[in-house]
């Protein structure tokens, strides 16, 4: 699970247990990225809140495996398999299409390939890679590129977003030790439309 204690499901009562109740998916099962948070349930709350509205939140209008792209990427740079295996089992599960998530992975693996993205969604893996690895270097021009590739600023926004959520994930989860014992990979809150569903199916 982690090297700090847990609450289990089973054990949680009170708030803890109505948190559990919101963010479980089948027979019960929290992902460890979210129990790991039991013995200070607020942080939970401020972590799924995070997720739900810049992952999953209907007034976002980049696709949703692109974010899920974005997420996998900038958690293979920082070495977190957790939510590679996690995110990427989520980006599978939104194409339908494992041939292409594939050559995704391997693309985000190996070299990042025009023939794969589309100039916009390449630029924008580009600046998530800026911002992971070299934060204080970023200047108003990688900005500028964005908005050259087609990219609104509403856009831009959402993947540095998801840029900041996935490092500050993969931070929690390096930091305490996290493992994929027991979880159900590739689960997420689908409901887009309703921020206040943290259910993972």
């Amino acid at each position: 699970m982690s090297w700090i204690k847990e609450i289990s499901y089973e054990q949680a009562d009170g708030y803890l247990k109505k948190l559990y109740d919101r963010v479980k998916g089948p027979n019960n099962n929290v992902d460890n990225v979210l129990s790991v948070h039991s013995i200070r349930p607020h942080t939970l709350v401020g972590h799924m809140g995070m997720y739900k509205n810049v992952l999953h939140h209907s007034g976002n209008s980049l696709p949703k495996w692109y974010l899920e792209t974005i997420g996998v990427y900038v958690s293979h740079l920082n070495k977190c398999d957790y939510c590679v295996d996690h995110h990427f089992a989520g980006l599978k599960r939104l194409l339908q299409d494992d041939e292409k998530a594939n050559k995704i992975r391997d693309s985000l693996i190996t070299d990042l390939t025009s023939f794969i993205f589309k100039t916009s969604h390449l630029e924008g893996l580009k600046y998530a890679k800026k911002l992971t690895l070299n934060t204080t270097n970023m200047e108003e021009s990688d900005i500028d590129k964005l908005r050259n590739s087609g990219l609104s600023d509403g856009e831009i926004l959402e993947i540095n977003q998801v840029t900041s959520y996935f490092n500050y994930a993969n931070r929690t989860v390096l930091g305490l030790g996290v493992n994929t014992k027991g979880d159900i990979l590739g689960l997420s809150p689908n409901d887009s439309d309703d921020a206040s569903n943290w259910s993972h199916f």
